[in-house]
């Protein structure tokens, strides 16, 4: 997961199983974060749960192939 509150400076999890190499099994991404997945294998099955419920009036959709930029 690739995460970002300013668009400009990222940081990284990787979910998956191997805690001792810092992967963890869930995250929460906080509100007002930018963020993206990218599956490091053949597929990945991910969910995105909202609470509260989701409005789409707070939505924003980043336009296709944009990403923050490392610092």
């Amino acid at each position: 997961v690739t995460l970002s509150k300013d668009k400009i400076n990222i940081h990284e999890v990787i979910l998956g199983r191997n805690l001792n190499q810092d992967h963890q099994h869930h995250f929460m991404v906080e509100a007002e974060t930018w963020f993206s997945m990218k599956s490091k294998g053949n597929y990945s099955l991910i969910g995105c749960t909202v609470a509260p419920p989701f409005d789409y009036n707070d939505f924003e959709l980043a336009p296709k192939e944009w990403e923050p930029k490392k610092s």
